[in-house]
């Protein structure tokens, strides 16, 4: 196939099929493609391949890629090296426990661009592969054992995807350079010279042959061999049972199990075909399934649906080709079962005696920080723009719709280029519908930075229960790692106890009473009972823990500052009665209870804002460094790192950028760069916006920028403004009147003991 355009004089992007794409030259859409591929010996291999977006904005397709693929090609510049959208998929890549091959493209930039001697472009590529091995050994500490690359191994060679040419790796720098560089050097000068005989008379001098083994890549492994290590890491079910066993063996006439990424919308965007690999049976045209949600489970089957497959078939990037059936370790793209599916889902037979369970959940490298608000021109058409809005939910596996409490219909995406794309897509979807669209803005969490003063307690409307509780903030890394998976609330109160005591030095007690993550399964707070046997009735404290462990969670997921998402706290409940009649228990009494406990205690912890912040890396000459600086200064920008870029006149400028302060960054930069600098960002950590945001006495002026000090009132006003909700937090909402009359009196005698 030639993808040279003789009248644009350019490479077709034939992976690129979108018009946006096109335009802007970068890649937006996971795009698969099956092709038949001989070897040197002629024999035929089906080889499904994914052309995944580059651009840290869209990584989250690259996820939904590397849940379906048994290795990962990753292609790095020879002139740019390792950067931080590079750094960000090999981490993701091991998590994922997959090999990686590397591909060093653009080889030819070191001498055109660069024009590097043979000698110091052996070395430039030899540190580029060096950053590489680098970061694979940090990222494989918790994953085990991840091969390095090396050209000894045979899983790294050198392309020109522009000049059409590609070459295995060679091991030692005298045969590399000589064998490898030297000709390549030769025969690009000739060709630039543009005399033909001279080009001709060069090939025939050099006559390079390489024989058939040089050419075997063989670290990607075939569907069946690394059946076993993906299906132990991403199937929930157990390894003993009958359905295990045939996805490990691939087998065709096993029980059908497959799974689905993701979601590709007909060109009418009416509805979607899913896109799934098949691990096990054979699915055909006209099969009724049971589709699991991911809400499924054995003994909660709500979030199942029966489906009938009504056509297949191999998706090729820019056709289709119809199929009738598909065996195991095909990726195939299936008709009339995306009605239920909204992100993942599990597929299986209808007449499965054995339980069924599901594949785990994707999970991302990055988070959803910025959003912003739509809502229709004429009001009647609000139907049609919240049937578009979930559409975009089902076609981008990061972004979230959601409607909130006070009527808004928000999207949250990674960056405003993710948003951008987002809203293209929706008129498209949603052509019909005029929408206004809200400036964007930036999700907070709310956290605390010292223990309660104070025990809060709450009791619940029928006064025969109460619920103390006190909050803590947690120890630092221990959120990460939850919401990373290092630690889970499944586990056994052993390996619980084992976790928290060896790593954070908790009290064995304490790490094995944990109740709950919260506000969901990976999320960065915990509940955990602190009381004693001798002081509370544990049988009855325990008849009525997941109307507690539910309080908690709605709490930690509204917290009372501005209904924003509680984190990095520590939820203890030091004391409880309970009434010992199960008609006082109702989940009516205790959620609501436990909720308002869990606010009261964070109030009582010196509570503080967190916003998020991003990871910026610059590439610059090194004359535009003063106007980077300066770019920054005005947005709380902090330099971490301004370092030369090894082999290149560049400079990387490596810093922090809180999220809310990006907006229009990128233009900021080139304007003030002439268009020299360009910049990657994606989401770093959380950090704690400095001030305190219970302060009345703090004067916001319209239209006027608040001093770094106010930052946090000014962001905390002004989000409960735009959710409809008074300026200021009322500690009627979440404390008793016993609570408040004992913080009365605690007020009034200073030097009453604290309790």
């Amino acid at each position: 196939m030639k993808t040279f355009d003789e009248n644009s004089e350019k490479h077709m992007r034939y992976t690129d099929t979108r018009i946006d794409e096109q335009e802007r030259r970068i890649s937006i859409k996971a795009i698969p493609m099956s092709l038949v591929l001989e070897d040197s010996n002629s024999k035929s291999f089906l080889c499904n391949i994914m052309d995944t977006p580059g651009h840290v904005n869209f990584s989250d397709e690259m996820t939904a890629a590397l849940r379906l693929a048994d290795g990962a090609v990753l292609i790095v510049d020879a002139v740019e090296g390792v950067m931080v959208n590079t750094e960000r998929a090999i981490r993701h890549t091991i998590q994922e426990r997959l090999p990686i091959v590397v591909v060093i493209n653009k080889v030819d930039r070191l001498i055109a661009k660069l024009k590097l001697p043979p000698k110091d472009a052996y070395h430039k590529l030899r540190h580029t592969l060096e950053v590489i091995d680098n970061h694979i050994s940090a990222a494989s500490t918790t994953t085990g054992n991840v091969p390095v690359i090396d050209p000894a191994a045979g899983n790294i060679c050198f392309a020109s995807a522009s000049a059409g040419w590609k070459h295995p790796a060679s091991d030692g720098e005298r045969s590399f350079v000589q064998f490898v560089l030297e000709p390549l050097y030769k025969i690009h000068s000739q060709v630039i010279g543009e005399h033909r005989k001279s080009v001709e008379s060069t090939l025939a001098e050099l006559g390079v042959t390489l024989s058939n083994a040089s050419y075997k890549l063989n670290h990607i492994p075939s569907p069946k061999d690394a059946a076993t290590k993906k299906i132990d890491h991403t199937y929930t079910g157990p390894k003993h049972s009958i359905i295990y066993k045939a996805m490990v063996d691939c087998d065709p006439s096993g029980p059908l199990i497959v799974n689905v990424t993701k979601l590709y919308p007909k060109s009418d965007c009416s509805v979607f075909d899913a896109f799934g690999r098949v691990y096990s049976g054979t699915i055909q045209t006209g099969q009724t399934l049971r589709l699991l949600g991911e809400g499924y489970s054995p003994d909660d089957e709500e979030d199942m649906t029966i489906k009938e497959v009504t056509k297949l078939w191999i998706y090729q990037a820019r056709y289709r080709i119809p199929i009738s059936s598909a065996p195991p370790g095909s990726w195939v793209l299936i008709e009339g079962v995306d009605a239920s599916i909204m992100k993942t889902a599990t597929l299986c037979n209808v007449d499965l005696d054995e339980d069924v369970y599901i594949f785990r959940q994707l999970q991302f490298n990055t988070l959803p920080v910025v959003q912003t608000a739509t809502e229709p021109l004429n009001p009647s058409e609000l139907p049609k723009m919240v049937e578009g809005l979930r559409k975009i939910s089902k076609s981008y596996p990061l972004a979230i719709t959601k409607v909130e409490e006070y009527g808004e219909h928000t999207r949250l995406a990674t960056r405003e280029m993710y948003l951008d794309s987002i809203m293209k897509d929706f008129r498209e979807l949603s052509s019909e519908v005029e929408v206004k669209v809200a400036d964007p803005v930036v999700s907070f969490c709310e956290t605390v930075v010292e223990s309660s003063s104070m025990k809060c307690f709450a009791e619940t409307p029928n006064k025969k229960n109460k619920i103390t509780m006190i909050a803590e903030p947690l120890e630092r890394g221990l959120a990460e790692d939850i919401e990373n998976g290092v630690v889970s609330v499944d586990w056994s109160r052993k390996q619980l106890g084992d976790f928290f005591k060896t790593k954070y030095d908790w009290d064995l007690l304490a790490a094995r009473s944990i109740w709950a993550f919260g506000p969901d399964k990976q999320g960065p707070n915990i509940l955990l009972d602190d009381t004693l046997p001798t002081e509370v009735d544990k049988v009855l404290l325990g008849s009525v823990r997941d109307s507690i462990v539910q309080g908690f969670q709605w709490g930690a997921k509204q917290g009372p500052l501005c209904d924003e998402p509680i984190r990095n706290v520590k939820f203890k409940i030091v004391d409880a009665r309970i009434a010992s009649e199960s008609l006082h228990l109702g989940s009516g009494q205790i959620i609501p209870t436990a909720r308002r406990v869990v606010s009261s205690a964070f109030l009582m912890a010196i509570p503080r804002l967190m916003e998020p912040v991003y990871y910026v890396e610059i590439q610059t000459p090194i004359d535009c460094g003063s106007a980077i600086y300066t770019v920054l200064s005005r947005r709380r920008g902090h330099v971490t790192a301004d370092v030369p870029q090894p082999g290149t006149p560049a400079y990387i400028v490596k810093e922090f950028l809180p999220v809310i302060e990006s907006f229009g960054f990128e233009t900021d930069l080139r304007y003030h760069t002439q268009g020299q600098a360009f910049c990657f960002s994606v989401f770093d950590h959380w950090a704690i916006v400095l001030g305190d945001l219970l302060d009345k006495s703090v004067v916001l002026r319209p239209l006027e920028p608040a001093p770094i000090q106010h930052l946090a009132r000014e962001f905390m006003v002004k989000t409960r403004r735009r959710k409809g909700m008074s300026e200021d937090v009322s500690i009627n909402k979440f404390f008793d009147e016993a609570m408040v009359a004992k913080l009365a009196q605690q007020a009034a005698d200073p030097h009453q003991q604290m309790i």
